[in-house]
């Protein structure tokens, strides 16, 4: 079962998610689920539980080779600087150039319910980062700062208003839809 990720103004993106106590049957059905709204998303590496309303701190990602899944992850070493443009599945169609450590060791549990440690860099420990961001209820929006965060939310809602007068033109003209399908 899929999930409709939940988008920027969403109330549930701003709340902590809880920590899980037990990875049990619950758990693994979310993963499962967490992992088809992302491949029925399209374009996005990695999903964190609150994107889709649930609470809890699971991560699900696919960076093409081995999909993962990690419990109750946190940073516990950084280091150094990367510059990259970041995008957000909550935040559609926005990507903004953010620097962020470049290497990351995360600690977590996985689905066995041991404790794992992972050593990363660049796009994986970005979208580390990123995703326990969304478990702490921190958006893109909130690690920006002055003009660039005004930059950023004014490209956000042109990419908003955009986005829903081309749905009310495709409402209104059916055919259209059919001939861009």
């Amino acid at each position: 079962m899929s999930y409709k990720i939940r988008t920027y103004g969403d109330p549930v993106l701003k709340s902590k998610a809880l920590k899980v106590a037990d990875v049990d049957g619950k758990i693994i059905r979310l993963v499962d689920d967490m992992f088809d709204t992302l491949v029925e998303s399209g374009n996005g590496i990695a999903l964190a539980a609150p994107q889709i309303g649930v609470q809890k701190q699971v991560v699900v990602w696919d960076l093409g080779d081995n999909p993962m899944a990690i419990i109750n992850p946190e940073v516990v070493e950084s280091d150094g600087e990367w510059a990259y443009d970041e995008g957000c599945l909550s935040i559609p169609g926005l990507y903004v150039e953010m620097i962020r450590p470049k290497t990351v060791l995360v600690r977590g549990v996985d689905l066995q319910g041991e404790i794992i440690e992972i050593e990363s860099d660049e796009l994986e420990a970005r979208m580390f980062q990123h995703e326990i961001d969304h478990l702490n209820g921190v958006l893109m929006f909130d690690r920006l700062e002055g003009d660039q965060r005004a930059e950023a939310l004014a490209e956000y809602r042109r990419i908003e208003e955009q986005t829903a007068a081309e749905a009310a033109a495709a409402r209104r003209n059916p055919l259209r839809r059919l001939r861009s399908s």
